[in-house]
């Protein structure tokens, strides 16, 4: 049984035919009619609704509807396809181009079969006249009609391939665009990027890891150089640590200050994160580098604010609040031997003595309060 479809969408590749492919097919199409001596002949394609002429001799039409294609019938079989008389043959009797003008009575057609099996036209030739084939000539057209096909495959997959060339032209392009693009919005990053491999060996790296390296080592990074090159001799080994933790799938955080026992300090917050390809095996680390110098200068500078706040806070609550309750001692003492009729002046200094202690009481309770909430900053 005969998939349309399928038959159809074959016919789709052919439908393209370039200009040096086609002058090919007319030069084999009067090939055809000289051998078969018909003043008609042609390569055709029978579509969904239409018969298209590829090639030609003897017609001005680019082709006809395909309820009156003579090859309709030739692609129904495979082979070759001869009918000496088509007014007597029933499949074609009532075809207006017998019946009526131009009265074709001869036909003889090759089937052309796609290399995947599909049937999708002919080499035919045509004659007004009832006539024949010999042996030679049938022989001739099934075999033009199978160079008639390599051609137009040909011609298929030169477009195809042309096709695929301008795509994967294209998206070479799209790449390139891309790559040029996410190379900006690395090489634009203050912090530093570098990527390596299981050896070590650097494979890529952004402008601040560059600039970086030739700051502080005097030497500007090189793909397919060896990480440990460019790295301070006492951080290689917590360095190699910490990419081995990253090689085993771990993703790892370090803080570091870069540049110890220098006037101004500068730290460093590294991590290391695996990089996996499709099938989830890692391939390669990222190394990332941020400058977090001005937060641990905020942290530091936090962390005197909060040890002069404690200081404060002890004071109030030890050195200030003592004096008073040495006061209040001394007036219980002077109340155990005091004149019951002279206590107007002793109330009167004890309502302020601990009037003083609430007061010294609240600024603690306050100090305690701005305390903690510099450490909840800090945390």
């Amino acid at each position: 049984m005969i998939d349309e479809k399928s038959r159809l969408e074959a016919v789709s590749r052919f439908t393209q035919i370039n200009p040096d492919v086609a002058a090919d097919l007319n030069e084999l199409v009067d090939l055809a009619a000289q051998i078969c001596n018909t003043p008609v002949a042609l390569v055709t394609l029978i579509d969904e609704d239409v018969q298209w002429f590829k090639a030609s001799k003897g017609v001005d039409m680019e082709g006809t509807a395909r309820q009156l294609a003579f090859c309709n019938h030739t692609i129904q079989q495979n082979g070759l396809l001869v009918v000496p008389n088509m007014a007597n043959d029933l499949r074609f009797t009532h075809n207006p181009l017998v019946a009526e003008a131009p009265h074709a009575r001869f036909y003889a057609g090759a089937t052309l079969v796609t290399s995947d099996g599909y049937n999708i036209g002919s080499l035919c030739v045509i004659d007004m006249e009832e006539r024949d084939l010999d042996d030679t000539q049938r022989s001739a057209l099934k075999t033009l009609s199978k160079q008639v096909m390599r051609l137009m495959e040909l011609n298929w997959t030169m477009n195809a391939l042309e096709s695929r060339n301008d795509e994967t032209e294209r998206q070479k392009k799209l790449i390139e665009e891309s790559e040029l693009k996410l190379q900006a919005i690395f090489d634009s990053s203050k912090d530093t990027h570098v990527l390596v491999n299981k050896n070590l060996e650097i494979l890529a790296f952004n402008k601040a890891a560059d600039e970086f390296s030739i700051a502080e080592h005097g030497k500007p990074l090189q793909t397919g150089a060896l990480i440990t090159g460019f790295t301070a001799p006492k951080v290689v080994e917590p360095i190699t640590k910490n990419l081995a933790k990253a090689f085993a799938g771990e993703i790892v955080r370090r803080e570091w200050n870069v540049c110890p026992g220098r006037e101004k300090e500068c730290w460093m917050e590294v991590t290391f994160i695996p990089i996996a390809d499709q099938n989830g095996n890692i391939i390669g680390v990222a190394i990332n580098s941020a400058d977090i110098t001005d937060r641990k200068m905020q942290e530091d500078q936090i962390n005197i604010q909060n040890a002069a706040l404690t200081r404060i806070a002890i004071i109030q609550s030890h050195e200030l609040r003592r004096p008073v309750a040495s006061l209040l001692g001394i007036m219980a003492l002077i109340k155990l031997e005091q004149n019951k009729g002279n206590s107007e002046y002793l109330e009167m200094l004890e309502y302020t003595v601990k009037e003083l202690d609430q007061k010294i009481c609240e600024i603690v309770k306050d100090s305690e309060n701005t305390i903690n909430g510099y450490m909840s900053i800090v945390a």
